[in-house]
Formats: structure tokens, sequence, C-alpha cells
């Protein structure tokens, strides 16, 4: 059996200039975290050598790889031409449409668990680039490039997005004692409602050759760059104000990105001490982050009775071979 462990992630600011409409005029950039939340992707010889099983919500057992109704995995195994004889399961400490980027999290994991089923090594940029490739342009996902580069690669990052297509990543190296510092400021909530982003993030795309909208991700833009250079520093003081600039610009990008119970939560949140925040993803539900000082905290805590705490930490190592045995 093999066994990879792939992260999710939470994108603090500059969500959407990972769109093509945007970044092939403008180059975007996202400063996002992996976080030790994950995507378990297994596979081994399925008993049957002339079939293939996968289990994810379903469990499909199908004679040939085009029968397979997940488009993700049938494109995968089309593309690395595996025939039969395999059997795909996941598992994930996340439920899919919450704001993680947990679809690109399964691909990217599922390319990394193939590529050691068949023997080759892989490096993250090659894992990154063939996610985009495969979600982006043969499944025509209306998503951009950040989650398949932060599921890869792990860490705090800058990823930037360049208008001929190129993605770099910035490691931000933060020492051990700034990083938990960091991290005793931020509070995660689970407020219910998986959806789907695609409809959203269409829109957003739609809506990104309007000059008020591509205006908004400019500065959402110049925003990482702010949070990089206070984060760098260990002057971390104004990153609530960054998120909430931030948050309030997106809102700007699509409908359907909040709603009343969000702005209620929100608002709840600010006025028992956060100093920002935002939703996870591409907005309508899932997890929204705040930015607070733990002495604060008890008092958000309160103020967001009614929904779920969530915590979780920083993780470093992106996606991850963690058990190779016998076939």
């Amino acid at each position: 059996m093999i066994i990879t462990k792939t992260p999710f992630r939470i994108s603090f600011v500059g969500g959407g200039s990972d769109l093509e409409a945007f970044y092939s005029t403008h180059p975007g950039a996202v400063l996002s975290t992996s976080i030790d939340k994950y995507m378990y992707i297994s596979s081994h010889k399925f008993f049957e050598p002339d079939k293939i099983r996968t289990k994810y919500s379903e469990t499909e057992t199908v004679d040939r790889v085009e029968d397979l109704k997940h488009n993700l995995l049938r494109t995968i195994l089309q593309r690395r031409q595996i025939s039969g004889g395999i059997e795909i399961s996941s598992i994930a400490d996340v439920p899919a449409g919450t704001g993680m980027g947990s679809s690109s999290s399964f691909t990217v994991g599922v390319l990394h668990n193939l590529s050691a089923y068949q023997n080759q090594y892989v490096s993250k940029e090659t894992l990154a680039k063939e996610a985009c490739e495969i979600e982006i342009d043969i499944l025509k996902e209306p998503i951009g490039k950040q989650d398949q580069y932060a599921a890869a690669y792990g860490g705090l990052n800058v990823i930037e997005f360049k208008p001929n297509g190129h993605v770099s990543v910035e490691p931000l190296h933060l020492s051990k004692e700034a990083d938990a510092d960091l991290q005793s400021h931020l509070m995660m909530f689970y407020i219910g409602n998986q959806r789907s982003a695609s409809s959203i993030l269409a829109e957003q795309k739609k809506n990104t050759s309007q000059e008020d909208k591509h205006k908004a991700l400019v500065q959402m833009v110049s925003l990482v760059y702010d949070l990089r250079d206070a984060l760098t520093s260990n002057n971390w003081d104004g990153m609530g104000e960054i998120l909430h600039e931030n948050w309030m610009l997106k809102q700007s990008l699509a409908s359907g990105i909040t709603n009343p119970m969000i702005t209620e939560l929100y608002d709840a949140a600010r006025a028992a001490g956060a100093t920002g925040g935002k939703l996870l993803g591409a907005g309508g539900g899932g997890f929204m982050l705040f930015y607070c000082t733990p002495d604060k905290q008890d008092k958000v805590r309160s103020a967001l009775q009614k929904v779920r705490p969530f915590h979780f930490k920083f993780e470093r190592e992106g996606s991850k071979l963690i058990h190779y045995g016998d076939q």
C-alpha cells in the first residue's frame, strides 16, 4: 500500500488574483499557509486485476477508467495510463466545500500517490503544475492556481502569478518563537454551509474585466506585500487591519461571497475584540478566520457561541509520502 498526506491551506490576503482573468493583465499574488489538516490518499493493487475501485464519498468499481464518475480520478488515471488492478481511497480531516482548497489537495495527493505507484520521482513544482493543468486546462474548473501550489509546497508563502502563467513560491521564514506568537493571534470557526465555489468563482472571473473589480484586486495584491513585510519584520500588530481591508475588498468582487449570517458573525467578532478577519475560500460558508490578541479571544468565542471553534497549527512540509509498502 502507498499512502500520501497532503495539507489543506488557509489564504490570508490576495485570493482571486490567482485567476487567469486577472493575472494575465496584472501580476497576482496571495499570502497563505498550509495547516495541519490533511487529505490522505491510499492506493494498492486491487484483487480483481482487470477492474478499478475508487472510494471517496461514494464507492465505484468499474471495468474501464472512462466509466468512473469522479472527474478528477478518471482524468488522472487516464493521464497516467493506469487501466486496471488498482484501488484508490481518500480520507480527509476537513469536508469539501469549506474554503480550504480541498479539491486541489485531493488532486495533488492523488498525483503524488500515483507517481510513487509508478516508481516516478515528482517535484513539488511538477505536482502543482500538473494539478493546475488537470483542474483548470482539462476539466475547465473556474478556479485559480493558489491551492495547488499551497498543497504541494506547504508552509507560509507568498505565491506570485505572472502574466505569462509562471508561478513562483517565496517561503516566509519566521523564528520558532515568532511563528508560535503569530499562531496565538489567529482564531478559526466553522460556520457550516458547505458549498461549491464554482458559481461564485465563475461570476468573479467574469467580473474581473470591470474597472472597479480589477482595481479592488490590484489593491488586494498590494496588501500581500504589506503583510509579507509586517510578518518578516516581526511586526504584525496591523495584521488584523490588513485582513479587514482585504475582506472588505473581496466582498465587492461577486455576489454570494457574503450573506447576512456571515456579516453578523464577522461584526460580532470585531465588536468583541478581533481587529480583522475573513471568510476562507470563495465565499458563502465554511470557515472564518480572525486576528485577535490572546487577551480578547475568550470574548470573541463567547460572541460566536453558535458556531464551532476549530483549532489548527501551521505545517511546513506540503504533500508527503508517508507509507510505501509492498504492492
